[in-house]
C-alpha cells in the first residue's frame, strides 16, 4: 500500500523529471525552417505597403484598397488565431508548421495570377491579390505562435530565450526585406509583376523544406523538465486559466497594443512620410532602419535575459524607451527636411520596441505556466490583431485630405495627399499610456522557472538517497 501511495503522489507532481535530458542537432534545422517561414510570411504581408501609391496606380484601385491587402492579415488572424492555438497545442508543432507552409505558398502563387495575361480578370485582378493575401493571412498565426513552442520542445532552458528571439525576429527581418526590396524592384508601376514573382520564391522554398525535412512531432527525449509537460493542459482548460490570470491579461492588453502599433507603423510609414515630401526610397530606408535596429535590440536583450532571467525589468525599461521614441517620431515626421532625425527616431523606436517582442512572449509563458505555449502566446497575438485593426481604422479616420500640396511625393495627386499629424500624435499618446499602465500594474512570478528549479532539486534529492541506499 505504501508503495502504491508513493507512486500516486509522484504522479501528481507538476514536473516529473525523466532519467535524462537530451538535445538534438536537428533542432537547428527546425529553427531555420520556422525562421524562413516567418520571414517569407512577413514579406508577403507588407509587399505592397512601401509602394502603396504605385500599386494603386497599376491596378487602378484606391489607396484604401491597397491598405486592405495589409489589414486583411489582422482581420483573418483574429478568428483563426484561436484555431491556430488549438492546432499547435493539441495536434502538434509539425502539423502547424506544415499547414502554415502550404497556406503561405498557395497564397504567394495566387497573387501571381493578377499579372498573368491568360488569367486576367481585367479591372478585377485586384481580387487575385486579395485572395492570395487571405491564404497568407491564414498561415500567419500558425507561424507566429510556433517559436515559443519550438523553443520549449526542442531547446534546453538556457537556450530558450535565444531560440525564441531568433525565430520571432525573422518576422521583422521579412518586414525589413519588404521595405528594401519593394521600392528597389518597383521604381515604376510596370515592375510590380517582378516584385510578385521574387516575393513568392522564399515561400515556395520554405514549403519544400518543411514538407521534406520535418518528420517528428516532438523530440524522442525532452531537452528540459518543462518540455515533458508542454502539452499537459487541454486547450479550453488553458484558455479559462488565462482569462482568470490578471498579470497575463495586463501583458496581453499592453503588449498586444504594442504589436498593433508596430503593425500600423510598418504598414502606413510610406503614406505618413510622402505627404511631407519624403520619397518611397527614404520611407523604405526608415522601415529598414526600424527593423535592423530592432533585430539588434532583440538579439542583445535576448542574450542578456538568457543569462539574468530579468524578464520583467527588461520589458518595462524597453517599453518606456520605445514610447519616448514614438513621441520623437510623431513630432519629427511633421516637418520637412528632417531626414537625419527621422532616421534616428525610427532606429530608436525599432531598437527598443522590437527588443520587447521575444522577451514578452517568453514572459507570457512564464506567467501562465502550465498552460500550453501555443495558447499563451496565441491569445496575445489575437489581442494584438484586434487592437491593430481598431488602431489602423482609427488612424486612417483621423487623417485630413490636403489637395494640391506642391511638396507631396504621393503618387495619387488626383486625390490629394493625406495629413497624418493627428494620427501619429494619437499613436504616440496611446503608446505612452500603455507603457505607463504596464510599468505600474504588471507583476508576476516566473512559474515555469520555479517549477524547473523544484524539479531539479527533487531529482538531486532522489539521486542522493539512491546513492546512500546499500545494495541488497
Amino acid at each position: 500500500m505504501e508503495g502504491s501511495e508513493a507512486a500516486r503522489l509522484l504522479g501528481e507532481r507538476s514536473l516529473e523529471p525523466p532519467a535524462r535530458f537530451r538535445t538534438y542537432r536537428r533542432r537547428w534545422f527546425l529553427l531555420a525552417v520556422v525562421c524562413l517561414l516567418n520571414c517569407s510570411n512577413a514579406m508577403l504581408w507588407l509587399t505592397f505597403a512601401p509602394v502603396a501609391d504605385k500599386t494603386a496606380a497599376y491596378f487602378h484601385i484606391s489607396l484604401e484598397m491597397v491598405n486592405w491587402l495589409s489589414m486583411v492579415y489582422l482581420l483573418i488572424s483574429i478568428p483563426f488565431g484561436l484555431v491556430a492555438t488549438w492546432v499547435l497545442d493539441s495536434v502538434g508543432l509539425r502539423s502547424a508548421v506544415l499547414l502554415s507552409a502550404w497556406l503561405n505558398m498557395v497564397g504567394s502563387i495566387t497573387r501571381l495570377f493578377s499579372v498573368l495575361k491568360f488569367l486576367s480578370l481585367g479591372s478585377q485582378n485586384y481580387w487575385y491579390l486579395f485572395i492570395g493575401q487571405c491564404f497568407c493571412a491564414l498561415a500567419q498565426p500558425l507561424i507566429i505562435f510556433s517559436p515559443t513552442k519550438l523553443a520549449a520542445l526542442w531547446f534546453p532552458d538556457h537556450q530558450r530565450a535565444t531560440a525564441n528571439m531568433i525565430a520571432s525576429m525573422s518576422n521583422p527581418l521579412g518586414i525589413l526585406i519588404a521595405n528594401l526590396l519593394s521600392p528597389a524592384l518597383v521604381p515604376e508601376g510596370k515592375h510590380i509583376p517582378l516584385m510578385l514573382g521574387i516575393s513568392a520564391v522564399p515561400a515556395v522554398t520554405a514549403c519544400a523544406l518543411a514538407t521534406l525535412g520535418i518528420h517528428e512531432k516532438v523530440p524522442p527525449t525532452p531537452p528540459s523538465a518543462s518540455a515533458t509537460n508542454s502539452n499537459s493542459q487541454p486547450f479550453f482548460t488553458g484558455l479559462k486559466m488565462l482569462l482568470r490570470n490578471k498579470p497575463y491579461i495586463i501583458l496581453a492588453v499592453c503588449f498586444g497594443g504594442g504589436i498593433g502599433m508596430f503593425t500600423c507603423f510598418s504598414a502606413l510609414l510610406e503614406q505618413i512620410l510622402c505627404e511631407k515630401g519624403y520619397s518611397n526610397d527614404f520611407a523604405g530606408l526608415n522601415g529598414a532602419l526600424f527593423t535592423v535596429c530592432g533585430l539588434l535590440g532583440a538579439f542583445l536583450l535576448g542574450m542578456y535575459v538568457d543569462r539574468t532571467r530579468k524578464f520583467i525589468e527588461s520589458t518595462k525599461i524597453c517599453f518606456c524607451l520605445s514610447a519616448l521614441a514614438s513621441i520623437m517620431f510623431a513630432v519629427t515626421s511633421r516637418f520637412r527636411h528632417q531626414a537625419i532625425m527621422l532616421a534616428i527616431t525610427s532606429s530608436l523606436f525599432g531598437f527598443f520596441g522590437f527588443a520587447i517582442y521575444p522577451i514578452a512572449m517568453e514572459l507570457a509563458v512564464e506567467c501562465s505556466y502550465p498552460v500550453g505555449e501555443g495558447t499563451s502566446t496565441g491569445l496575445i497575438f489575437v489581442a494584438s490583431q484586434i487592437e491593430g485593426v481598431i488602431l489602423m481604422i482609427l488612424l486612417q479616420a483621423l487623417t485630413v485630405r490636403v489637395s494640391e500640396d506642391p511638396f507631396s511625393t504621393c503618387a495619387l495627386d488626383q486625390d490629394g495627399a493625406l495629413d497624418w499629424t493627428t494620427p501619429v500624435l494619437v499613436q504616440a499618446g496611446l503608446c505612452s499610456g500603455m507603457a505607463c499602465f504596464y510599468v505600474i500594474f504588471f507583476h508576476t512570478d516566473y512559474k515555469r522557472l520555479h517549477a524547473e528549479t523544484v524539479s531539479a532539486d527533487l531529482a538531486k534529492a532522489e539521486d542522493a538517497v539512491t546513492a546512500h541506499v546499500p545494495e541488497s
